[in-house]
């Protein structure tokens, strides 16, 4: 009997940097950790600040909410020289029923734009699953120290209009 080695499957690629279930498992942990951070996500447009002494103040606005997704931008808020700089400055998209979060643009100062849309039809589809991991590997990164350092935009138990918020 002879036997071939056999071929590996590229469905089942192992979960490595830049692969499909590489981003599928980011997208996921940042539901988790978005979910952390926002317990209870607002039903309408808001703009909140979590103040932590000693850490940075970080910045959460609910763009647009619907049923099954929700439109964020999650940021710090600099000031040099008489002028407020925004870094990073991320959209993240939430799927409620699914349970994901990715990020769909991304403007950072000492890098280029990254816009989920726009780089569909710049780049082939291995550079473009590249790009979405790595935006979303700093996502999952930001967010853990985020959480680490005992930011959270909770709920409190005297709501009245559904955007009274309690920052920890």
């Amino acid at each position: 009997m002879i036997l071939l080695p056999q071929r590996p499957i590229a469905s089942l690629a192992p979960n490595e940097p830049g692969t499909f279930p590489a981003l599928m498992e980011l997208y996921e942990s940042n539901y988790i950790n978005m979910r952390r951070l926002v317990p209870t996500m607002p039903r309408a447009p808001v703009s909140l600040i979590s103040q932590i002494p000693g850490s940075l103040d970080l910045h959460f606005r609910l763009i647009e909410r619907f049923r099954y997704t929700s439109e964020l931008n999650l940021t710090y808020q600099f000031k040099q020289n008489d002028s407020a700089y925004v870094e990073p400055d991320l959209r993240i998209r939430v799927y409620h029923d699914a349970r994901l979060a990715e990020v769909v643009v991304a403007h950072r100062r000492h890098f280029p734009i990254f816009d989920a849309e726009s780089l569909a039809v710049q780049r082939m589809a291995s550079a473009q699953l590249y790009w979405r991991w790595k935006m979303n590997r700093f996502l999952f990164k930001w967010l853990n120290y985020c959480l680490r350092q005992g930011h959270r935009f909770e709920e409190t138990a005297h709501q009245a209009n559904g955007r009274s918020f309690n920052f920890s």
